[in-house]
């Protein structure tokens, strides 16, 4: 190595060292993208689209979504991918590996040119006839093309799920993720590991709203807070929500206690399962700092769990069934049969007052248990999880997505619940809508039944819902061996500003609202908290 003049810096050497490197490997790669074979005009066809995994033929998507990469599932010696639009540049190149990677600038600029439009995914498979044959006899097989549409309407840029290990009774690692959408960069909002290996869960926001958010926490160390932020403030709250929903006005936070088991088969396709021994709800008032609620909320022979809010805050939506067992320490023997109705009750906002309970939807008409209601920013699509009972649908492959117009009149007093198109014969769960309603998150377990995916769906005009595909990642062949499951996706306009570090300080802090949950119509008893708050979400 030559060095540098004694009259010469050295730090501009090494940056003209640097850049001569970087023009040399530029001219190189350059020089080995020209080399690589591509296919003749003549080569042979196949009457099908190619297999890829993620399978993304036919889907429609976000025009500002990360790049679709994907393994190419044929067999051959390599694959020339050619990606193009009606207009901008196509994105051309082999991948000896038959693993593609699409360049981020390139692709977001295809996209962009071609939004409203359509996407032409071209595959050629190289191959060898025989295994005798040399370099020359290679041939090329050439499959029908995939198509992708290109949404016109954009989604949230900002994905938040809980990424936790599917493990049973015990955690080590977790925490609350947000994933850039236009990107693959994932940061933490908070984990486990910054406060002695607890439990967070249960995040929520207001309107797909960064600036309002609620986390709860269970630690043997710190105890088991909520967290609620309000536009960079962290307010530790002295007791655990359970599944909790923002009013539209941010001024009140509904939740429920909710006494969980975690219940174990011996032998089964899914051994676990999971059960509510009692639960009600109650909703704090950010303002005052109280906690009240209703005897239709709170009703001692009834389990009431999983509330939503409706966009104009007139109704709180959410999941009830009979109470039928008075020991609440032993397992009952028709756990099996329990099934829940959705209900809803109005609400008046400026006189805090509450309206008559309704059935939604009748599990006894279902045949179902109908949960997770949660409902598009127009008010008028409704989506919840249906399965064969209980009340967590993760654990159950028997749970569908639903849809309900909320907008059609009921047909014998009830409302009409529509089985999606999308559902798979494994679990689908935790759906979310995103701020604009065309676009939905899901949890489903389709790719191996046991890992818990998260899948994206367009939410058309006339309620439609297409085709779904998975999560984007960098590496195309990630899912096949990532020993992580991403639960609870929750879709918001802009990232979480609050650091890791403030929100942890405040899992740690002693200092907490206190908070006296109501005397009258609750379930537990006066002044003791909310001593049971321990929803599991997978």
């Amino acid at each position: 190595m030559t060095l540098p003049p004694k009259n010469t810096s050295g730090f501009k050497w090494l940056v003209s060292l640097c850049m001569a490197g970087l023009a040399g490997l530029s001219a190189l790669l350059v020089m080995s993208l020209g080399s690589h074979p591509r296919p003749d005009a003549g080569c042979a066809t196949r009457d099908r689209v190619p297999l890829i995994r993620p399978d993304y033929s036919d889907v429609v998507i976000p025009p500002n979504i990360a790049p679709l990469n994907f393994v190419v599932d044929e067999p051959g010696t390599g694959c020339f991918v050619r990606v193009s639009g009606d207009l901008g540049d196509p994105i051309e190149a082999f991948y000896p590996n038959q693993k593609v990677v699409l360049p981020e600038r390139a692709w977001h600029d295809l996209v962009a040119a071609n939004q409203g439009g359509h996407l032409s995914v071209a595959v050629y498979i190289r191959s060898v006839p025989n295994e005798t044959a040399g370099v020359n006899a290679l041939s090329w097989m050439q499959f029908n093309t995939i198509t992708i549409t290109i949404a016109a309407e954009a989604i949230d840029n900002t994905l938040v799920y809980r990424r936790i290990r599917p493990g049973h009774t015990t955690w080590r690692e977790m925490g609350i993720y947000q994933r850039n959408l236009e990107t693959f960069e994932e940061r933490p909002i908070l984990t486990n590991a910054q406060f002695k290996e607890g439990c967070v869960n249960c995040h929520t926001f207001c309107q797909n709203q960064p600036d309002k958010m609620a986390i709860g926490i269970r630690s043997a160390e710190y105890g088991s807070p909520e967290l609620l932020v309000d536009h960079g403030q962290v307010h530790r709250i002295g007791t655990k929500f359970g599944y909790t929903t923002w009013h539209p006005s941010g001024r009140i936070v509904t939740f429920s206690v909710n006494k969980v088991r975690q219940v174990f088969r011996s032998a089964a396709s899914e051994v676990r399962d999971v059960l509510d021994f009692d639960s009600f709800m109650a909703s704090y008032q950010c303002d005052t700092g109280t906690v009240d609620t209703s005897p239709s909320l709170a009703d001692k022979l009834r389990l009431e769990t999983y509330p939503t809010w409706s966009p104009d805050g007139k109704y709180l939506y959410f999941s009830s069934a009979p109470l039928t067992w008075g020991d609440q320490e032993t397992l009952p023997k028709d756990y099996d049969q329990t099934r829940y109705d959705l209900v809803r009750i109005s609400y008046d906002l400026d006189s805090d007052t509450w309206g008559e309970l309704e059935t939604v939807l009748s599990a006894e008409a279902e045949g179902r248990s109908i949960l997770l209601p949660r409902i598009s920013p127009d008010g008028r699509w409704l989506l919840v999880s249906m399965c064969d009972y209980g009340c967590f649908p993760v654990y159950r492959a028997s749970s569908d997505l639903y849809r309900v117009d909320l907008t059609a009149p009921p047909v014998n007093g009830q409302r009409v619940a529509q089985r999606l198109d999308i559902n798979s014969q494994a679990s689908e769960s935790w759906h979310s809508f995103s701020s604009n309603g065309r676009w939905i998150v899901f949890s489903s377990k389709r790719l191996s039944h046991i890992f818990t995916r998260t899948f994206i769906a367009y939410m058309d005009v006339l309620g439609d819902i297409h085709k779904p595909f998975v999560l984007p990642q960098k590496a195309p062949d990630l899912y096949d061996s990532y020993l992580w499951t991403f639960s609870v996706p929750e879709l918001i306009t802009k990232p979480v500003q609050i650091s890791p570090r403030a929100l942890a300080q405040a899992v740690r802090d002693t200092d907490s609202l206190p908070i006296l949950m109501p005397v009258t119509m609750a379930t537990p008893k006066a002044g003791t908290g909310a001593m049971y708050s321990e929803p599991l979400r997978e």
